[in-house]
């Protein structure tokens, strides 16, 4: 389980996204206000902050003059505390008390090389990104809770739990062979 540790929107593509408090996450179109909402497989995208500071510590070595903040690769949600990495495909997780999305992509293809890219010689989105689909809206805010459902859901329904008696024969009373 991790948190919301930036949440960030911009209203034209191609620029760093600025931060904010709050957002609410709309089902199957994103976050609200956000440029890149509306798109079918990635309505929202994530990033650990994790990774962010791993690019920060590199763009150190290598003397970069670059602000690295969260928001800055262009994703809605920097995460902390929740390996995102572990995600796969159609995966659920809860942001927030009732907002779900589903992990619909993993990175993303880069056309041609952001301004990241050329100041810090590396960017992470393509290969450490993941986008969503919203499944179900919800206000977020920075310090909720991340949670990944795929322990809680197995096929759509929540697993239920059996316990097995092994003081008691399986096959206790019965014949193994059938009588013909």
């Amino acid at each position: 389980m991790g948190k919301i540790f930036s949440i960030n929107r911009s209203a034209v593509k191609g620029v760093p996204k600025e931060q904010a408090r709050t957002a609410a996450l709309v089902k199957n179109h994103g976050i609200k206000d956000d440029a890149h909402a509306g798109t079918p497989v990635r309505q929202v995208s994530l990033l650990a902050m994790e990774s962010v500071r791993g690019q920060i510590a590199a763009a150190k070595a290598r003397n970069a003059a670059v602000r690295i903040r969260p928001g800055i690769y262009a994703e809605n949600i920097t995460t902390e505390g929740i390996d995102l990495a572990a995600l796969k495909l159609g995966d659920k997780i809860r942001v927030g008390k009732t907002a779900v999305l589903r992990i619909s992509k993993i990175g993303k293809e880069c056309h041609k090389r952001c301004a990241i890219y050329h100041q810090t010689g590396d960017c992470i989105m393509p290969r450490e990104g993941i986008f969503g689909e919203v499944l179900e809206s919800g206000e977020i805010a920075v310090g909720d809770v991340v949670e990944s459902l795929k322990d809680e859901e197995r096929n759509g329904r929540p697993y239920k739990y059996r316990s097995l008696n092994l003081q008691r024969p399986l096959f206790a009373g019965r014949s193994r062979r059938r009588k013909r």
